[in-house]
């Protein structure tokens, strides 16, 4: 029996770790990889809590496991510091070059590969699709969490330059727990014509349901970076489909088990994306949507 380690964000009874951890099982089985039979996976599962990164981490090296997979940034960093000889596989994480995760896409070097979630133009469409809804927001916020999310510089940087051909001004609102979520936002409530951009983050997909509730307490028209938004009653997401990393993240993970190493398999780059509008929560907060963007989405949310 091989040994795949697991260490991911969300909570361990949130619908969104179950999904994945379908997802993952199902392409292994197709590469004849069977838990219980001939694979053993532990799984640790954080809520987005930052203390239990470097924890849950530390438990899996101790485990001795052929390979980990690893979700989003945290779980990278807190695994890298504590291993640097077992191969991790990583999945939805930004700009894994700049993190110094990896030397290069191409040639990852080390015992880190994976699949990134991010490509800069993504932002346009995130800024585009507000720019959609009326009344227009002149104003977004763009909610991250600092500790969780070192790369938010790189695609701040995005946002801003991306703002003017919009005709919108952009700040940052950082967050690090529901307190300061609902200070945010209440602070950009106060101003005509606020609207709301939330970044990939760890954090953010674990306190989705609080962020998506008080955008809607203040009525503020929200796109998202996930669909586990939309599917929460948030207004609009684009973004990788998350589920798809964890099928791909299957293939590395069996050619790490049958002998390749990490520097011999190239990071790479998202492939599967879609846009979800939530025309239920449109009405509800007494916006509408253009047809335009109606007919680009992959799901309308009724």
């Amino acid at each position: 029996m091989r040994r795949l380690g697991a260490l991911n964000a969300p909570a361990p009874n949130d619908p969104i770790a179950g999904a994945r951890a379908a997802s993952l099982a199902r392409a292994l089985e197709a590469l004849h990889w069977h838990e219980g039979g001939n694979l053993r996976i532990d799984r640790r599962w954080t809520g987005g809590e930052t203390a239990l990164y470097d924890r849950y981490a530390a438990e899996l090296v101790g485990l001795n496991p052929d390979v980990i997979l690893a979700g989003g940034t945290p779980a990278v960093a807190a695994l890298r510091r504590q291993t640097t000889t077992i191969p991790i596989v990583f999945v939805v994480v930004t700009d894994p070059v700049g993190q110094q995760f990896v030397a290069s896409l191409a040639r990852p070097g080390g015992n880190v590969t994976g699949f990134t979630d991010f490509d800069p133009p993504m932002v346009g469409k995130w800024l585009e699709m507000l720019a959609q809804v009326t009344p227009r927001p002149t104003r977004v916020a763009v909610l991250f969490n600092p500790e969780t999310s070192p790369q938010t510089a790189q695609m701040l940087h995005v946002v801003e330059n991306a703002a003017p051909t919009v005709a919108m001004a952009v700040r940052p609102a950082p967050c690090r727990d529901d307190a300061s979520i609902t200070a945010a936002l209440a602070d950009l409530a106060r101003e005509e014509n606020g609207g709301l951009l939330v970044l990939p983050d760890s954090f953010t997909v674990a306190h989705r349901e609080a962020i998506v509730a008080v955008a809607a307490r203040y009525r503020l028209p929200a796109v998202y970076w996930n669909r586990s938004f939309t599917d929460s009653a948030g207004l609009m997401s684009y973004g990788t489909d998350n589920g798809d990393q964890f099928r791909r993240s299957a293939d590395y993970i069996d050619r790490i088990l049958r002998g390749n190493t990490p520097s011999d398999l190239p990071v790479q780059t998202p492939t599967k994306f879609e846009m979800v509008v939530n025309l239920k929560t449109a009405r509800a907060l007494g916006l509408s949507v253009s047809p335009t963007m109606l007919a680009l989405a992959e799901e309308v949310i009724e």
